[in-house]
C-alpha cells in the first residue's frame, strides 16, 4: 500500500511516437529512442534533444540505445550510429546507411553493433577508433536483432533466423525456430 506508481503516456504528451530503445546516462537521464528523434526524461519531464548547430541524427527513428561506461550515449538510427559525449554529437561514416538495431558494451569495453544492410545482418565490433565488421554477405542471415554478453563474458547475437554464440572461440550457431520447426517435420 505504500508503493507509488506514475504512468507516462504517449496520449499524454510524454514523447512523440512509439518509444523503440531507452539507456540511463550516468548523470541520471533516461534517454529515449523514439520514431521522431531523441527524448531526455529527468523522472517529471521529457524534453526532445536538439543536436548541437550543423550537427544531426543519420536518421530521426532512434532504434537502439547504449550508455557506455565513459559516459557516451551511442545511437543506432535506421540509417546510422552516432554518439554523444555531452557536448558534442559525432557519426561514424562505417555505418552510413546501415539500421542498427543493437548495441552492447562488452566487459573489456568493446562496443558492439548489430544490424543490417541491404545485403544482410552485420556484426561490428568497435576498439577505440577501430571497427571490424563481419558483415552482409547473407551468412548472418537478413539482420542481427539483438545482443547480449551473458555473465560468463559470452557475447550473444540473435538473428533473424538464428542465435549466434559469437565470443570467445570459435563463432557458432544455433538454430532458429524456424531450422527446429523445419526438422521436426522432416522427422
Amino acid at each position: 500500500s505504500q508503493y507509488g506508481h506514475t504512468a507516462w503516456r504517449t496520449r499524454d504528451g510524454f514523447a512523440n511516437g512509439r518509444v523503440l530503445a531507452f539507456a540511463q546516462t550516468p548523470d541520471g537521464y533516461l534517454w529515449l529512442g523514439t520514431e521522431f528523434g531523441l527524448v531526455r526524461f529527468d523522472g517529471v519531464r521529457t524534453i526532445p534533444w536538439v543536436p548541437p548547430r550543423g550537427a544531426r541524427l543519420p536518421h530521426d527513428r532512434v532504434r537502439a540505445l547504449l550508455a557506455a561506461r565513459d559516459g557516451v550515449l551511442w545511437i543506432g538510427t535506421l540509417s546510422g550510429l552516432a554518439s554523444w559525449d555531452g557536448k558534442s554529437l559525432a557519426t561514424h561514416p562505417a555505418f552510413d546507411d546501415k539500421v542498427i538495431n543493437a548495441l552492447v558494451e562488452d566487459r573489456d569495453g568493446t562496443l558492439w553493433v548489430g544490424g543490417q544492410t541491404s545485403d544482410g545482418g552485420l556484426v561490428c565490433a568497435i576498439r577505440g577508433a577501430a571497427v571490424e565488421c563481419d558483415e552482409a554477405d547473407g551468412s548472418l542471415g537478413k539482420a542481427i536483432t539483438s545482443l547480449y554478453e551473458d555473465s560468463k563474458g559470452v557475447l550473444w547475437a540473435a538473428g533473424s533466423d538464428r542465435t549466434w554464440r559469437w565470443k570467445p572461440g570459435p563463432r557458432s550457431s544455433l538454430p532458429g525456430i524456424q531450422d527446429s520447426l523445419q526438422a521436426l517435420s522432416e522427422s
